[in-house]
């Protein structure tokens, strides 16, 4: 008996030695942690359990039979974040520079099932070269068998992938699949071809960093969410930000208990809208005033500023915010600011976390560039998000709401819930100024009788009186009362049921 307790302690410290010490320095060296490192530093203290930790890849070609380490380059298993459960993988790049082989993927697939059997989120830590090139087909399966759990498991647990070293090839698929990609800046890249194979065949140089690192996917491209300074940091924030999460489909986010009260005013607010309507303000500082404790986790905050999204607590309760930026091309909706809400938008309806819009957009953007890109079809996205959704939804308009931006963002006629206005909204078709040059185009010769009209169509739609008559507006309140109303309205929807019609899937314009 002594003999088998000293080999299984052997085996575990050879496990845990992964590619060993000279390759564990070299990931030192570049300021990277390990995969155990990282998994410590997640979970609490001792609560991670370890399965698969003695699996070997199956292959003999190309002298592999000769070379085989304990683990095969991933470690897997479930621990608690703050108390709640998470199934983890984190892939080891000291060990064949975390490529993945059929036995490796076997081990991802087997978290992912459990997760999925339990209910409980997925978190996958990313460090890998890309696909066991011994292993050929073998790994490319290995691949697959990945992809379509995360296909199965979307909308059923939340999928959150950090990136933490390189991500090339078919393995950026499956982070491409998750809910939330994070990066670490420096360290982390994603692309599907590297920077060899581009200058091959496209002729164009440009270094890892460039074509796929973590600034250009959280600025440019949008591929990434956030971008953290180093490993340390990114796994802190990641338990932060898991906080604001359910565990799965079926539960309602975790309600965090705040001495932050639900009937506090903020007078601030009220000369929060500049008095003229072609003056910027930050909807941000209006974000932060109605949250629990001022506490806004923001995502994708570089990429399609115009628009503004992200978690909140409102008396402790997880909300999804989006919001028009009117400091960013005037608050306009375009292609990308419509699919960054859009799919958050759908990731909160799958997991029951309310939504609250504020709205201050003058309309979609016009240009060549926009509609050569498909800015109708992209457009719908996020009108086909907001019209699908069954949570709880709140609206409430702060300055422009024009055209059929207005009825995008969440309005009454998109089953919108509780819609608010402040005084200072406007809800018309367009700008006064563009509505009197269409309505009295006869006229334009006369400036004196054009300002006149002007008068008279501000009277009438730069308010949110007219939309208030017919009821698309459930009332008009004061801006210092914002969180306050807010909160009541979320509280009241806390029992809401809403179904919409049986069917396999529907078509959301893609």
């Amino acid at each position: 008996m002594h003999d088998i307790i000293r080999q299984l302690e052997e085996k575990r410290e050879q496990a845990r030695l992964g590619g060993g010490a000279k390759r564990i320095a070299a990931q030192h060296a570049k300021g990277k942690l390990t995969a155990r490192e990282r998994i410590e530093l997640l979970v609490d203290p001792n609560s991670f359990e370890e399965w698969d930790m003695f699996v070997e890849h199956r292959c003999t070609d190309f002298g592999m039979a000769d070379n085989k380490i304990p683990g095969d380059g991933v470690v897997i298993g479930y621990g608690t974040i703050n108390g709640r459960m998470v199934f983890i993988y984190s892939q080891d790049f000291t060990v064949f520079g975390g490529a993945l082989s059929e036995a490796h993927a076997e081990k991802i697939c087997k978290v992912m099932d459990h997760a999925m059997k339990v209910g409980a989120p997925v978190i996958g830590l990313n460090d890998s070269g890309g696909a066991r090139i011994q292993e050929g087909v073998a790994s490319l399966g290995g691949y697959a068998d990945v992809f379509q759990r995360n296909v199965l498991a979307s909308g059923v647990v939340p999928q959150i992938s950090m990136i933490m070293g390189p991500c090339a090839g078919g393995a950026v698929y499956s982070p491409a699949m998750t809910d939330f990609i994070f990066m670490v800046k420096d360290s982390s890249y994603m692309f599907v071809t590297g920077p060899e194979v581009v200058k091959t065949v496209t002729h164009e140089e440009v270094t890892a960093e460039e074509l796929g690192g973590a600034m250009t996917h959280s600025t440019r491209s949008g591929v990434a969410d956030l971008a953290f300074e180093n490993d340390v940091e990114a796994l802190l924030m990641l338990r932060r930000f898991f906080n604001y999460l359910p565990l799965n489909n079926r539960e309602k986010p975790p309600l965090r208990p705040t001495a932050d009260p639900a009937e506090r005013p903020d007078p601030s607010l009220d000369t929060l809208v500049p008095d003229n309507p072609n003056k910027p303000y930050d909807m941000k500082e209006l974000i932060v005033k109605i949250a629990d404790d001022a506490d806004f986790f923001e995502l994708q905050p570089d990429y399609a500023r115009n628009i503004v999204i992200g978690f909140v607590r409102m008396e402790g309760q997880t909300v999804g915010i989006v919001a028009n930026q009117p400091l960013v091309l005037a608050g306009c909706l375009d292609i990308r600011s419509s699919i960054k809400a859009a799919r958050f938008v759908r990731f909160c309806d799958a997991f029951n976390i309310p939504v609250v819009t504020l709205v201050d957009v003058p309309g979609f953007m016009p240009g060549t560039a926009q509609e050569y890109g498909g800015i109708i079809k992209h457009g719908a996205k996020l009108l086909y998000a907001y019209a699908e959704c069954t949570v709880p939804k709140v609206t409430l308009i702060t300055r422009k709401a024009y055209g059929g931006a207005y009825d995008v963002m969440s309005s009454k006629h998109l089953r919108g819930d509780v819609n608010f206005a402040w005084p200072s909204a406007e809800i018309a078709v367009m700008g006064p100024k563009g509505a009197v040059e269409i309505i009295f185009r006869e006229e334009k010769g006369d400036p004196a009788k054009l300002a006149q009209r002007e008068a008279e169509y501000k009277a009438k739609f730069a308010n949110p009186f007219v939309a208030g008559s017919r009821g698309f507006i459930d009332d008009v309140i004061q801006p210092h009362e914002t969180r306050k109303r807010i909160c009541r309205s979320l509280a009241m929807l806390r029992g809401k049921r809403l179904e919409n019609p049986w069917r396999k899937h529907g078509n959301i314009p893609l």
